[in-house]
């Protein structure tokens, strides 16, 4: 697009936007806002209609190049809009074929996003946060704090280039045939639902039938439980639901996932008992992370069956994804057979997730980017520190 010197920004308020002429970054709108843009611009609502194919299924950034829009409006977003893609840090591609981007989210900061090929499917895993406010004991990124929250051009942004990267574009509009992405996990850096404004955009962007038209099924948002937005969620935009549960009881979850002494389980259960009315799925999924001595035995197998007793629901084991720091061990192979097995002989599906990508650490829990820690999460869990008295104050 147009170079001005002029900031762009996201999608917030189209009125505003036009209103102080900054040019917008077209990646952060959904359909409704890019509507009101376009209105705001004096454009039909079918204009609106054309650019989000252009953009989404077609991959085009210059105006220029989008033939079957007027020449006025073409003129318009090369002087009042932006595509504005995100730079890539690094790249790293495993030997089992995953791929993991690291993204320039500005100040500094950077963000990962992986993608995982499969014979019937490939999954693009994006992040909300540069860094997480949460805080669980076995991620890599509560370990280092939490900065920001993405807007909702960088979410989107990440699935946009993630196509452009494998080629999806290059035989022209995804929607024509086969896709690379077909699956698109919230489970990368960053609570979503604690940047829920811009995950929503998100949201409907990946679903708008002029955009990436993904099924309801096969967007999946994971959460650490953040009860009140998971409601929210039902209500606004219900998709596939993943929560990170991680034991049985309220003590452990408390160590493991801080959020839980805010939102205890018995809490979180009726949230998700109550999201399976609006859900596309008729289960939710329960990510566990296995930690050898910690949450793996078959006691903890035994209550985590009581727990769960009223929830439909399925499983996914996960075997821990070590990383600097974390003080942690991975569950022995047996271990996690054993907990599986007590698990399927209460007649609930159970999956142990398939480690992928962990020699370039993009496996799950391992995604870290680089942050500036707003939380000062490290000193605090460094507790107090003896004051060091110098020589000179000793004499």
């Amino acid at each position: 697009m147009s170079e001005q010197a002029v900031p762009a920004v996201g999608a917030g308020d189209p009125a505003r936007a036009v209103e102080h002429g900054a040019r917008v970054d077209l990646l952060g709108f959904d359909a409704e806002q890019l509507g009101a843009l376009c209105a705001g611009w004096g454009e039909r609502p079918f204009r609106a209609r054309q650019l989000m194919r252009w953009l989404h299924q077609r991959g085009v950034a210059d105006p220029a190049a989008m033939t079957d829009l007027a020449r006025v409006f073409r003129e318009r977003l090369a002087t009042s809009a932006t595509v504005d893609p995100m730079r890539v840090v690094a790249e790293h591609r495993s030997d089992d074929g995953t791929r993991k981007w690291m993204f320039d989210v500005g100040a500094g900061e950077a963000v990962e996003t992986v993608f995982i090929p499969e014979a019937q499917r490939g999954t693009l895993c994006i992040s909300t946060q540069a860094g997480c406010a949460v805080g669980c004991e076995f991620c890599a990124t509560g370990h280092q704090g939490f900065s920001r929250n993405l807007t909702t051009a960088q979410i989107v942004g990440q699935v946009w280039q993630a196509n452009h990267a494998l080629g999806a574009y290059e035989a022209g509009a995804i929607s024509d045939g086969p896709r690379p992405i077909s699956n698109v996990v919230f489970m990368g850096m960053g609570e979503p639902l604690q940047n829920y404004a811009a995950t929503l955009s998100a949201l409907r962007v990946l679903l708008d039938d002029n955009a990436y038209g993904l099924s309801r099924r096969r967007v999946t948002v994971s959460t650490s439980g953040v009860v009140p937005m998971i409601d929210r969620l039902a209500a606004d935009c219900p998709v596939a639901l993943a929560v990170s549960l991680h034991a049985p009881d309220d003590a452990l979850r408390d160590r493991l996932v801080p959020l839980n002494r805010k939102y205890p389980l018995a809490e979180l259960m009726a949230a998700c008992r109550r999201y399976l009315a609006h859900a596309p799925r008729d289960f939710i999924t329960f990510e566990y992370v296995m930690l050898d001595g910690i949450n793996d035995s078959d006691a903890h197998a035994r209550a985590l069956l009581a727990r769960v007793r009223d929830v439909p629901c399925k499983f996914n084991l996960i075997p821990f994804n070590g990383f600097p720091g974390s003080g942690l061990r991975r569950s022995p192979g047996e271990r996690v057979r054993a907990f599986a097995a007590r698990l399927a002989e209460a007649n609930i599906v159970v999956t142990t997730r398939k480690t992928r990508g962990d020699d370039i650490a993009a496996a799950c829990g391992q995604l870290a980017g680089e942050v500036q820690d707003r939380t000062r999460l490290a000193e605090r869990r460094r507790g107090p520190q003896p004051r060091v008295i110098a020589v000179e104050e000793i004499r």
